[in-house]
């Protein structure tokens, strides 16, 4: 077995196991769930292989509580063939109030309904691909909570040394662990696209049993990633579609719905902060992949192509910020969000913490927009000290100003407060 690579979600998940008796990770398949589950577990329980599943198939089937006599903490993987398996846990969990003692694990293409939520037992905790920080390819000198908890802007000695040909490249290669841990660089691009065809052709139909097609499927992937990272509505999306297929947009929606619960589109929802009418306020939607590389195999290109398009590798890169922000988002248990109004003011990322302490985040593959991104970001600053010179209950403002980077090589800090940071320095 390969040497495991630290996940972000590694603390969390030790946090969580202090408070609950059972710990759910989900995520997107081939994220790495059953190997960080197995990391801290002394008992696994594969479901899925075929040396022992018939056993333990009978075991679940007859007296599953036997299973739970094994030496603890268990790891049920697959736990979804055995769905019983998922009562005889909660109610060990009722008896004993043991916490950190069970793990469960599964394919998100297959959906289980449940007969109990689990709720104060069972805590669930979403997991995605590798950040660039753990993949490797950030030194992670930056740590996004210490810059809004802590206000750090001295990043003197701080540098990337990520180039822009490797940033395209971990772009296409994407964030999956067997990808990332594959030696041959040229064969670590083959994961995306065997999951984008998994995707198609198995995943998703075998979500809900549901028949569905895989050249539908493909070209609703293709419509998202042409659109990637942009607030495109879902009617254009459709009509798109629908100009290749006979389909209806309930059709389409169930379509979409599939994908988003096999973990492969996510939606970014809009930031409404009270500072203007909800009127002028757009609450479209911002479209990404949960892993860029996915976008890649959509479209059906490589990363050679990147260097003759850097316009849309802009958005591709975008999405790669996005899916880093989320993996952080988890930790953190913060939102990540957006803002766009009929003013034409635009901030592409908003992490806010729970305690309500936020970071405006502009993304910017090359140094010649981070004046532009400056300028947005200041905006919005004096747009709520406007407010708050005439409202009783002022609205708090941004507990740190950033604009993350593909290209530029060193961190930094300018006059106005607005903080630079190469995307090849942050981390969590």
């Amino acid at each position: 077995m390969k040497r495991y690579k630290k996940r972000i979600i590694d603390d969390l998940l030790d946090k969580r196991s202090r408070s609950f008796d059972a710990i759910l990770i989900v995520g997107p398949k081939g994220c790495g769930k059953t190997r960080t589950a197995s990391e801290r577990c002394s008992t696994i329980i594969e479901f899925q292989d075929e040396e022992k599943r018939d056993g333990y198939l009978l075991t679940v089937e007859n007296s599953p509580s036997l299973l739970l006599e094994n030496k603890k903490p268990i790891l049920f993987d697959e736990w979804q063939d055995a769905p019983k398996i998922w009562g005889v846990i909660r109610k060990a969990c009722d008896d004993t109030e043991n916490v950190g003692e069970y793990y469960l694990t599964g394919s998100t293409s297959k959906k289980i309904d449940t007969p109990h939520t689990g709720t104060g037992r069972i805590s669930t905790i979403e997991m995605n691909t590798m950040s660039l920080y753990e993949s490797g390819e950030s030194n992670g000198m930056i740590s996004l909570l210490n810059l809004i908890e802590n206000g750090q802007t001295n990043f003197a000695g701080i540098k990337s040394n990520l180039k822009i040909k490797d940033l395209i490249f971990a772009s296409c290669r994407g964030g999956f662990p067997r990808a990332v841990l594959l030696e041959n660089k040229e064969r670590s691009l083959d994961i995306p696209k065997d999951y984008f065809n998994q995707i198609c052709k198995k995943d998703i139909s075998s979500i809900d049993g549901v028949k569905r097609s895989e050249k539908l499927t493909r070209t609703i992937l293709w419509s998202y990633a042409r659109n990637i990272a942009t607030t495109v509505k879902t009617k254009q999306l459709y009509n798109d579609v629908k100009s290749n297929f006979d389909i209806t947009e309930k059709t389409y929606y169930k379509y979409v719905d599939a994908l988003e619960r096999l973990y492969v589109i996510k939606d970014i929802d809009a930031w409404c902060p009270q500072i203007r009418s909800k009127t002028a306020i757009r609450g479209s939607k911002k479209r990404i992949f949960v892993d860029p590389s996915i976008a890649v195999a959509a479209l059906g290109v490589g990363p050679e192509y990147f260097y003759n398009d850097f316009d849309l590798f802009g958005h591709i890169f975008e999405n790669v910020v996005f899916r880093d922000l989320l993996t952080f988002s988890y930790k953190h248990n913060a939102q990540v969000m957006h803002y766009h109004d009929d003013y034409g003011l635009e901030i592409d990322a908003v992490y806010q913490l729970e305690n309500g302490d936020y970071a405006l985040i502009e993304i910017k593959t090359g140094t010649s927009k981070i004046k532009e991104a400056e300028s947005n970001l200041l905006k919005f600053k004096e747009l709520i000290k406007t407010y708050n010179e005439t409202h009783d209950v002022p609205y708090r403002l941004p507990k740190a100003m950033i604009i993350i980077s593909g290209t530029q090589e060193v961190a930094l800090t300018l006059n106005s407060g607005v903080i630079v940071i190469p995307i090849g320095c942050l981390k969590d």
